[in-house]
């Protein structure tokens, strides 16, 4: 069974970054969905997909997945890289484009 070990993005909605703390492990699905005829509505035999475990640290996922034995995939969180900027800056001579409200 393979399982994907993970930090969540910080939405595009919120300012803040509550839920990106926690390391959450999902399972990555066994079988392909099908789509029902009659009603056309996608579906899999696999009820492990709709599961998320959210565990506080790093270590702490990969022991559950190694106890348990699953194969798991890492997904280190990317460095956010902040810019400095300052209200001046809209203001500047040097600018490439025109500043217009």
């Amino acid at each position: 069974m393979q399982v994907r070990i993970f930090q969540l993005p910080k939405t595009a909605m919120q300012q803040g970054r509550g839920l990106t703390k926690r390391w959450v492990l999902e399972f990555e699905p066994d079988a392909p969905r099908a789509i029902e005829p009659l009603m056309g509505w996608v579906s899999s035999r696999d009820t492990r997909q709709q599961l998320r475990l959210w565990f506080e640290t790093q270590e702490e996922a990969i022991a559950y997945a190694e106890r348990h034995g699953y194969m798991y995939t890492l997904e280190r969180p990317r460095k956010r890289v902040i810019r400095p900027k300052s209200y001046g800056e809209n203001f500047r001579a040097d600018r490439l484009h025109r500043w217009t409200h």
